[in-house]
């Protein structure tokens, strides 16, 4: 049986509609509990304003709750024929309830509909995200704290510059976590804002209660303008997707340093043997191919909002059909950035370090800055210091004394861990994810009862 939401008895060329669907029921089956409970707030709205009958509201509830649970159950199907996510939840809650099903649509569009799901979806996977990036950072920073006495080179243009510490490379990349977070709030904040009530982008005549849906999904506001909640469709994936990014930028150059530092050639790291591959004709070969993928699935990642930005490009305000690849380009990313933070807080908690590196004498020059220093501090000019360490080390007689004394913020002898763990708290505390899974919890206890 065909179900369309928009179905007015004309039949349809099979070949247009196949490619009109394109991937939707593919990527509707994600926004399947999400498209359930934005029709859960709006069926309990529609109750307050006299749309639906007092005894008609639980029958429905209950039943959207049942479908919340096949969904989350992973048993969420759209059937043969049936367009969209929409249309079957419609379907299944008519055959199981009659004409009181057909209710639930009043005073909305597809359009509100699809910007509701996708940023109820974006809200969950945000949240997910931020725990995931939470066990990388954490990696890092024990990591961090582990070997801040072993020294290893500092590199400028890939030649050996000034001494460095293990401490301040893995502590690198865990500040690096904080800044990423912050742009993942920003994305966050444009998100729960609640788009329901804008229907096809100009309102409804019906008296709808805006607020009150807002409540019930917890959101932090609603998109006020009913145009610009419409204007949102594509807004809300491009920002999020550039926090993504951004946050996949860092994981992949931790990923090229990882791979570099465990080669033979530097030996500065081993990765743990389970996180490598072998060759077919070299017996010796423990490739880094974990962190080869990570590298290059956050690359992909990283063109996500040049894709984006393709598609939305110089599109006048209202809908159109071309917002509806978003979705096949958007709801991916999610999964493949979270495998490799995964991915890689395991690997980082594993990684061993070469703590005696600088035992090799190749690496003594990147000591000539700390005597250029020691001669400053007891009273040579620092043009004249340069100059006799410069010339000492022409002549082949330069001495290095390996002893490093940095005390300032954020330096080798004081990481300042603390710190950026106090950073990672505070934006961290910012999100609204409380305020979110309590109105979703107190939704589906409500449908319950």
């Amino acid at each position: 049986m065909a179900q369309k939401l928009w179905d007015k008895g004309k039949a349809v060329n099979a070949e247009i509609e196949r490619f009109t669907v394109g991937r939707d029921r593919e990527m509707d089956i994600y926004l399947a509990k999400h498209d359930v409970l934005g029709s859960m707030a709006h069926i309990t709205m529609l109750e307050s304003i006299g749309l639906i009958k007092k005894e008609e509201l639980p029958v429905l509830l209950a039943g959207l709750r049942n479908i919340y649970t096949l969904a989350e159950k992973g048993q969420f199907e759209i059937e043969e024929g049936v367009e969209d996510v929409h249309s079957q939840v419609e379907l299944m809650l008519t055959r199981k309830l009659g004409d009181v099903g057909k209710k639930i649509h009043s005073g909305r569009s597809r359009n509100d509909q699809v910007l509701l799901d996708m940023k109820l979806f974006a809200r969950e996977q945000i949240q997910l995200i931020t725990e995931d990036i939470s066990l990388l950072f954490s990696a890092l920073i024990a990591q961090s704290e582990r070997h801040k006495e072993a020294l290893m080179p500092g590199y400028t243009h890939l030649q050996i510059a000034m001494p460095s510490s293990f401490g301040l490379w893995f502590g690198a990349y865990a500040e690096s976590l904080v800044d990423d977070m912050e742009l993942l709030l920003a994305a966050w904040k444009i998100t729960n804002r609640n788009p329901l009530g804008s229907a096809a982008g100009y309102g409804s005549s019906f008296p709808l209660n805006r607020q009150m849906t807002t409540n019930l999904l917890g959101f932090d506001s609603m998109d006020y303008n009913v145009i610009y909640a419409q204007m949102g469709r594509g807004k809300m994936e491009r920002t999020v997707a550039f926090a993504l990014a951004s946050i996949a930028a860092t994981v992949s150059k931790l990923a090229f340093d990882a791979c570099m530092f465990a080669s033979q050639n530097f030996d500065f790291i081993k990765l743990p043997d389970e996180c490598t591959t072998g060759s077919s004709i070299m017996p010796h070969k423990k490739n880094p191919d974990v962190f080869e993928l990570i590298r290059a699935k956050c690359n992909k990642i990283q063109s996500i909002p040049q894709q984006i930005i393709m598609i939305i490009n110089n599109l006048p305000s209202g809908y159109f059909r071309d917002l509806q690849i978003l979705k096949e380009v958007f709801i991916p990313v999610f999964k493949e950035l979270r495998d490799c933070l995964q991915m890689s807080a395991y690997i980082v908690s594993e990684i061993k370090v070469n703590e005696r590196i600088l035992d090799d004498a190749k690496y003594d020059l990147i000591f000539s800055v700390e005597e250029v220093n020691r001669l400053v501090l007891n009273g040579m000019p620092f043009r004249d210091a340069y100059k006799k360490v410069g010339s000492d080390i022409e002549n082949g007689v330069f001495k290095p004394d390996k002893k490093v004394q940095h005390v300032h913020e954020g330096s080798i002898g004081n990481l300042c861990n603390d710190e950026i763990s106090l950073l990672m708290q505070n934006v961290t505390a910012k999100f609204s994810f409380k305020q979110v899974n309590d109105a979703i919890n107190n939704l589906l206890t409500f449908a319950a009862n």
